[in-house]
């Protein structure tokens, strides 16, 4: 499960990098620049997601060996 979330954690970012290249800095909130902030902002959430998912899963075991 550790490695799935890895690598979902790493394809969010590698999607983050290349929508942050898709950006137009002269009009960034018109065309395809919007469209690259909304994914941007996706794939940050889906990192949040993802950590706090392996977060939990890490206080879960700790929890079942202490029982």
């Amino acid at each position: 499960m550790k490695l799935f979330t890895n690598i979902l954690v790493v394809l969010a970012i590698a999607l983050i990098v290349f929508n942050i290249s898709l950006l137009d800095f002269k009009h960034p909130l018109q065309g395809n620049s919007m469209i690259a902030f909304i994914g941007i902002a996706a794939s940050f959430c889906a990192v949040l997601i993802l950590l706090i998912f392996r977060m939990s899963k890490s206080i879960e075991e700790k929890m079942n060996d202490k029982f």
